[in-house]
């Protein structure tokens, strides 16, 4: 349907997952990305098979220089941002004893931080070139609720949510919209990583974490990175111009708000 030509898109986290489909789909639609990722050289990999109209960008959201060059890069090359994609973030479970510092700082530098900085970072931007962009924020169905392993993850999501309230609120003066996306259970790489999580945890046998969440969903299945596609061209078109500070549960039923 081409509605997003001629915009460009930086999206964090996008070497693989979520952030990958998020990048395929923006082109697709007629965008220019950015696949901006700590991963510089699957980045670069993504990047030359998608095409001219992607260009990878190595890029740590913990570190404040690595985040601007990111943002000069992309601009440089495919001219001002349009759209940011906050993607990039990690998980972690235990039990509330066993939180360590050193685990919870990672998760928040990289989650809530990253998230933050980049917003600002891209925000700043925007205003200077007058550019009335997007920004979307990837929430989770964690941060809507606690769960008792993930206290960490669940917090450092409901900031999201938070964040992208208040962001919405202050930027949309400026013409930029901000609003997220709150997944449910997504499979692929990041759900073995979570999976394993369980095993230790809950005493479980690798993979059947994995089937019991997968059987819970209403929908009847586990969500594909490609099933958040639609709800991410949608916001970042001008269909959704007049919406401002939200998160959409996009998980098959899971979450109800």
């Amino acid at each position: 349907m081409n509605r997003l030509t001629g915009k460009t898109a930086l999206i964090t986290g996008a070497a693989r997952g979520i952030g990958l489909a998020f990048a395929k789909a923006y082109v697709a639609e007629g965008a220019r990305v950015a696949i901006a990722d700590i991963d510089g050289r699957r980045a670069q990999e993504e990047a030359i098979e998608i095409g001219d109209a992607a260009m990878a960008v190595g890029m740590d959201v913990t570190n404040q220089s690595s985040i601007d060059e990111a943002i000069a890069r992309t601009a440089a090359h495919f001219g001002p941002i349009d759209i940011l994609i906050n993607n990039a973030a990690i998980f972690t479970a235990a039990p509330i004893v066993e939180i360590e510092l050193a685990d919870y700082t990672r998760v928040f530098d990289i989650n809530v931080a990253g998230t933050l900085f980049t917003m600002q970072a891209v925000a700043r931007h925007m205003i200077e070139h007058g550019t009335k962009g997007r920004i979307i924020n990837m929430a989770s169905q964690a941060g809507r609720r606690g769960e008792p392993l993930v206290a960490v993850y669940c917090a450092s999501k409901a900031a999201i949510i938070s964040l992208t309230q208040s962001a919405g609120l202050n930027l949309i003066s400026h013409g930029i919209n901000v609003n997220a996306i709150a997944p449910g259970v997504v499979d692929g790489e990041h759900w073995d990583g979570v999976d394993a999580f369980f095993a230790k945890h809950e005493g479980k046998p690798p993979g059947q974490k994995k089937r019991e969440v997968a059987a819970a969903v209403p929908y009847g299945r586990m969500g594909r990175a490609e099933d958040l596609t639609g709800m991410a061209v949608f916001l970042a078109s001008d269909e959704a111009e007049y919406i401002v500070a939200q998160t959409y549960n996009v998980d098959g039923g899971n979450w109800m708000s």
